[in-house]
């Protein structure tokens, strides 16, 4: 490859301006075509910043990579506020449900370290413990104590092994 381009985008939305244009256009790809691609591939994360990899060649043929969102990203996104609680254990700005949880985990299950969707919703749990957003009415600690406990093994449980 004869070079790389990292750079954050919001889904769905990218366009030849910042920062893709700049990056990509003393290069020898259609920057249009790149950009297509990119909306194309990042639009189920509409408008939240989506990490892009795009590799290219002398040739003009190019290769896109799409990343995952942020877990912090992510949880704003699905439960609808801007900013954390500047004191998480006191101030809750937003409750998800366990279903929520689960779309979480399964997106960002290739980038974190769980064996499964069960572990990878403990680590976003503990994501929504530092934004201070609730899980079901629960503290993030509290539901992750029911998670351990088995309670929504059957919420969680992996697609393949259910």
């Amino acid at each position: 490859m004869a070079g790389t381009i990292e750079v954050l985008v919001p889904g769905g939305q990218a366009n030849p301006g910042p920062p893709l244009g700049p990056e990509l256009g003393p290069t020898p790809v259609d920057v249009q075509a790149v950009v297509s691609e990119i909306n194309e591939q990042t639009a189920a994360f509409d408008g939240t910043e989506v990490p892009v990899t795009v590799d290219y060649d002398d040739d003009g043929s190019y290769e896109i990579e799409v990343g995952v969102p942020p877990t912090a990203a992510l949880i704003k996104d699905e439960a609808g506020f801007e900013t954390g609680s500047g004191e998480p254990q006191k101030d809750f700005v937003a409750d998800i449900s366990v279903e929520q949880v689960k779309t979480i985990a399964e997106q960002k299950h290739q980038d974190l370290l769980a064996y499964d969707v069960k572990n990878a919703a403990k680590e976003v749990v503990g994501t929504c413990a530092s934004l201070g957003v609730t899980i079901e009415g629960d503290d993030a600690r509290e539901f992750k104590a029911k998670v351990d406990d088995g309670e929504y093994d059957d919420v969680l449980a992996d697609e393949a092994s259910a």
